[in-house]
């Protein structure tokens, strides 16, 4: 099993992404790569980063990215949004007084009883992503087509997707309860947002992949498709690979049993990729989708391009 290509499933007619896996599996890649193939198809475009350390910026070839949103490639724009200043923004859009505002967010016992709130930092970096699907332009269409949200790793995607439903049950008409309960309704509808479960195959990232897919399903909300980064095309057969994996001690000195060593190598990592992909396919009932290991490094503009040109 290898998994289907990934131009089968698409997210353009999706007007939020969230990208959610373990740390280092690719998920910024997979971002910047979808916002690319997504603008060749004239969509508008907007990757959110949560307070990342981010290699966005180097992936697409510009300058680093901050808490203003800048544009990083035609149809393409981008932020790396900071709680405290998120807070700010959300809090200009609560007091409809720039000065208001100011005067409340400048205040640091405002400041420390609102870092206190828990949730609050998460909602304020969700919230403002979710917030972006909502503006227009002067003529009515949507700012942004599609909003990109590059989520935490793992756990603390997780956290964070639970803080809408926490505001909900906790906290009085309001402000704040109505803008959770319009993003919390966004996030469970499959035909307006679409969440990606990014892994590799690796067994523990396949594992902490199903167990992610799990804790989604009981929040209630449905994830979309699993895409399986750093894929190596098959070389070898079932048949051949059993051979090499059979062969006995090998004395790498010579330049025989060094090629026979290599090749072992690759067939046990293909084994392990072929078992990795057939246990998501039969774990979970989403489509598993795959992109190709890129044997340079995938955070380069071109490497991104190329990605972006199989999506």
């Amino acid at each position: 099993m290898c998994g289907v290509p990934l131009s089968r499933s698409t997210l353009a007619d999706k007007r939020f992404v969230l990208v959610i896996g373990k740390g280092g599996v690719g998920k910024t890649t997979l971002c910047a790569a979808e916002a690319l193939a997504l603008a060749a198809s004239g969509r508008r475009v907007l990757v959110a980063m949560c307070n990342a350390k981010e290699r966005l910026s180097v992936m697409l070839g510009v300058a680093p990215i901050g808490p203003e949103i800048v544009a990083v490639a035609e149809r393409v724009w981008a932020v790396n949004i900071q709680p405290e200043k998120a807070l700010h923004e959300y809090g200009l859009l609560v007091l409809h007084s720039r000065a208001l505002a100011k005067t409340v967010f400048d205040n640091r016992y405002a400041r420390a009883f609102l870092r206190a709130v828990p949730g609050m930092q998460e909602w304020s970096m969700l919230g403002k992503a979710w917030w972006h699907t909502t503006e227009r332009r002067p003529d009515g269409s949507f700012k942004y087509d599609v909003v990109i949200l590059d989520s935490p790793a793992t756990g603390h995607g997780i956290d964070m997707l639970r803080v809408p439903r926490v505001i909900l049950d906790v906290m009085p008409p309001g402000l704040l309860r109505r803008d959770a309960e319009r993003a919390w309704a966004m996030f469970r509808d499959p035909q307006t947002c679409g969440i990606v479960l990014v892994t590799i195959p690796e067994e523990m990232p396949t594992t902490e992949t199903i167990e992610l897919a799990r804790s989604l399903e009981s929040l209630g909300l449905p994830a979309g498709r699993v895409v399986v980064n750093s894929v190596l095309p098959p070389l070898f057969s079932l048949r051949e690979r059993g051979a090499l994996e059979r062969i006995g001690p090998l004395d790498e000195r010579r330049p025989a049993d060094a090629a026979l060593a290599a090749a072992r190598d690759r067939a046990a990592r293909e084994s392990l990729q072929s078992e990795s992909l057939a246990r998501l396919s039969r774990e979970l009932e989403l489509p598993v989708a795959t992109l190709p290991l890129l044997f340079e490094d995938a955070a380069n503009p071109a490497a991104i391009r190329e990605l972006a040109s199989k999506l």
